[in-house]
């Protein structure tokens, strides 16, 4: 058991950016020591006393005795900052999702193989008291023979989200709203029932033609690979006025569970005769942007987690693996869908 500190810096100063400076400033297993964005300092309001640097390639230049790089930079950037960070030996915590493209993805899995570093990815959903519990009864056998599995996520994002001059809405930045939005949730159903086989997929886009490069609603069928199981995927970003809910339903030759809410994390359903429903804590509020609603405030599970693996050998996190299933998953479902995507980022690094 090691009793130190982990030392990390940020790259990448806009909302989920803050969630992960919070987040290291509420652990006591970590210190913030750097932060980076291509904004000025007055824009992006870094922690008083930490370092700030205008790229991240600066930072990496600049800082040596660091543990972990967070990258929280806009979708597009993920696969290449990942790669600068641990080309320079680094661990890297990987905001969602890993990249926008498999090449991308692959490109990444490459550089952790020559590096010393590690990749870790930022699936908050894994971590909360629902989710672990269920994961356990659908483990476990105790659900049967799984038969239907249904996903739904319905959430706002209008014209108070995809601002005109941010990267919100953009292909090469954004890559899709399966991508920027639900990508989580699609771990969260990957985690559950193991892989999936798409069979049909369809995009449409009925509130966002002047917002976005992309559809704001999209579904899948698909077929599960480990017992066959038949299952929907559903999504939307067309909710008025606010996010309406995300919900999982696993229908099993013993019993049926939904989990629920606007987030996936509150038990709606259960009559799995033996299974004994625990009392689960308060779920967090969701992170709050102001007028909308992020996903829901679940980064503290993965920082302790994080902290746990690295510093006491503890908590299994997700790593690349994980990350790239979903990118893999969402890739094939745009394709089927007969929609374009960047096959591979052509950005110039930058945070």
């Amino acid at each position: 058991m090691e009793n130190r500190i982990l030392r990390v810096a940020v790259c990448g100063c806009g909302n989920i950016g803050h969630r992960h400076i919070a987040m290291i400033g509420q652990n006591p297993d970590m210190e913030l020591v750097a932060v980076a964005d291509v904004r000025p300092a007055d824009q992006c309001l870094p922690p008083q006393g930490v370092p700030f640097f205008s790229s991240l390639e600066l930072m990496l230049d600049s800082i040596a005795d660091v543990d972990i790089v967070c990258v929280c930079t806009p979708n597009g950037f993920h696969a290449r900052h990942a790669i600068m960070a641990l080309d320079r030996g680094f661990n890297v915590l990987l905001e969602k999702p890993l990249a926008i493209s498999v090449a991308d993805s692959i490109s990444v899995r490459d550089a952790e193989m020559r590096s010393k570093g590690k990749i870790f990815s930022v699936f908050q959903n894994r971590y909360t008291p629902t989710s672990v519990w269920l994961h356990d009864v659908v483990s476990s056998g105790r659900i049967g023979t799984l038969a239907s599995v249904v996903v739904n996520c319905f959430w706002n994002r209008d014209q108070r989200y995809y601002k005109p001059g941010g990267w919100h809405g953009t292909m090469d930045h954004d890559g899709g709203t399966l991508f920027t939005q639900f990508s989580h949730f699609v771990d969260l159903l990957l985690w559950m029932v193991g892989p999936v086989e798409i069979t049909a997929a369809q995009t449409a886009d009925f509130a966002h033609h002047e917002l976005t490069d992309f559809e704001d609603s999209g579904n899948f069928l698909f077929r599960v690979k480990n017992g066959g199981a038949l299952g929907s995927f559903t999504y939307s970003t067309v909710t008025a006025q606010e996010n309406f809910e995300c919900s999982l339903t696993l229908i099993g030759t013993l019993g049926t569970i939904k989990i629920g809410g606007a987030y996936m994390n509150e038990l709606q359903y259960c009559n799995v005769p033996g299974v004994e429903v625990p009392t689960f804590e308060a779920a967090p509020a969701p992170n709050d942007y102001g007028w909308y609603k992020g996903s829901a405030a679940n980064h503290h599970y993965v920082f302790n987690a994080l902290a746990d693996n690295m510093l006491r050998g503890g908590a299994a996190v997700a790593g690349w693996q994980e990350g790239h299933d979903v990118v893999a998953l969402i890739e094939d479902f745009y394709k089927r869908a007969g929609k374009d995507f960047p096959a591979t980022s052509k950005l110039t690094y930058r945070p």
